[in-house]
């Protein structure tokens, strides 16, 4: 995470010689590549044992395509793929999961200014859970997760087409995890924090 708040201070610095862009227009792509921070708030309820469960942080690549239907509004979709560790608070390997959750908002992009280019949005999310291991709890299966997803970022012009860009989503995830033959269950909300850095490129 050190590494992507440096990031961003490198793209606000880069910022400072930017070139004013042109407004969005309908009609207009933005396709954007980022390094991903994926930062869980999990809450969870453990049936079968002791604790609660924890999902480690990940820091991945993310792609995302954005279409503007008007100068304001767009929709943007991201892909990315995410791994993490899973244990309980009382110290049990509970194994790892991939998680792929493709997310897509609906943004209002702010375009009064011509430094920075701020948005906002709201949207859906669909997360499929693979490659799942169960560490010390042999078997595991998680359920596949629909919920919301909040954001807001900004793009920052550098020069012509070219966009720095920083994005932060709370992106809302709830799955079940069934342990067998033990019968160990988690129910847990993951609803990470995605914070992107990355840059942009408008056609």
């Amino acid at each position: 995470m050190k590494k992507i708040i440096c990031g961003a201070f490198a793209l606000f610095s880069l910022s400072n010689s930017a070139m004013a862009a042109d407004d969005f227009k309908a009609g207009d792509w933005m396709l954007r590549a980022r390094v991903l921070g994926v930062v869980p708030q999990e809450s969870s309820t453990l049936t079968g044992a002791p604790g609660h469960i924890k999902v480690d942080n990940s820091v991945v690549p993310e792609v995302d395509v954005s279409y503007f239907f008007t100068p304001n509004i767009s929709a943007e979709l991201i892909a990315a793929v995410t791994p993490h560790d899973v244990t309980t608070s009382a110290g049990v390997d509970a194994g790892s999961s991939w998680l792929l959750p493709p997310t897509l908002t609906l943004q209002y992009h702010f375009t009064q200014l011509d430094s920075i280019k701020p948005y906002v949005g709201a949207g859906v999310n669909y997360t499929h859970f693979f490659n799942a291991d169960a560490g010390a709890l042999n078997a595991v299966k998680y359920d596949d997760s629909f919920g919301g997803a909040l954001q807001a970022g900004v793009d920052i012009p550098i020069k012509d087409n070219w966009y720095a860009n920083i994005d932060v989503k709370k992106v809302f995830i709830s799955t079940t995890a069934k342990f067998s033959p033990s019968g160990v269950r988690a129910d847990v909300d993951i609803d990470p924090w995605l914070i992107g850095v990355g840059i942009g490129y408008k056609f």
